[in-house]
């Protein structure tokens, strides 16, 4: 059995949705700190023919808390009109957009608080529009030392799934040991990422801007070549 394990991000780029349509089971950190100045609640979409950052506003609380503790702020709720007519003008002649906005609107306005739980049905929400079948599993459900910290946690889940091969982003290479994993019956392998280029109107091409940018310029039937467009190392 293949596994992932990521932090949940808001709309990722396309090489996210690659990974979890490259395993069966695809575990989603909410047990985990929250980081600043991350992806977490924050990411990339065209504007004006420049790459822009779109925040999901958060409820100023503590820098320990993990993710799944985390709130939406109440400004949001004014912020996410402006974030959608923001979207909505800058993509509105895009090829796949009657198909795309009412997606992005209904996971923008969903009135879920918390953030965690925010961002995972978004995900959810985004891999049944591409068709991704692969199971989702939240970290905390999960019956282990949750205070293992990077591989050993890594490696601790693995065996809790009985997975037999875990797969990671390519820029995780240096955090790992391939010798570790195979001593815990475990394959260790890393994804990278394929060259993905396509039309955004008429500009120059923004690489790994979020998947809103993705799906607004291409077909699904595109996407799920993308999908497959990397290399298992």
């Amino acid at each position: 059995m293949k596994l992932a394990i990521m932090q949940p991000y808001i709309f990722p780029y396309i090489g996210y949705f690659q990974l979890i349509n490259a395993v069966d089971k695809f575990v989603v950190y909410d047990n985990i700190q929250f980081t600043k100045k991350g992806w977490i609640n924050r990411n990339r979409v065209l504007m004006n023919g420049k790459d822009e950052y779109f925040t999901i506003s958060l409820k100023k609380d503590s820098d320990f808390l993990n993710v799944d503790q985390r709130m939406v702020s109440d400004i949001f709720k004014t912020d996410r009109i402006k974030l959608l007519r923001r979207i909505s003008e800058e993509y509105r002649k895009a090829p796949e957009y009657n198909k795309v906005y009412p997606l992005v609107e209904s996971i923008i306005n969903e009135e879920e608080e918390n953030l965690f739980a925010f961002i995972y049905q978004s995900l959810l929400t985004v891999c049944k529009y591409l068709d991704i079948k692969t199971a989702f599993v939240i970290s905390s459900s999960i019956p282990i030392d949750h205070e293992l910290k990077s591989q050993d946690k890594v490696i601790a889940i693995c065996k809790a799934l009985q997975a037999t091969r875990y797969i990671n982003p390519i820029g995780g290479v240096e955090l790992y040991s391939k010798e570790i994993f195979e001593q815990n019956a475990i394959e260790l392998n890393f994804i990278r990422s394929d060259n993905i280029e396509y039309r955004q109107f008429s500009g120059e091409f923004i690489p790994w801007l979020s998947i809103i940018d993705v799906m607004m310029f291409n077909t699904k039937e595109t996407i799920s070549k993308y999908l497959q467009s990397y290399t298992i190392l």
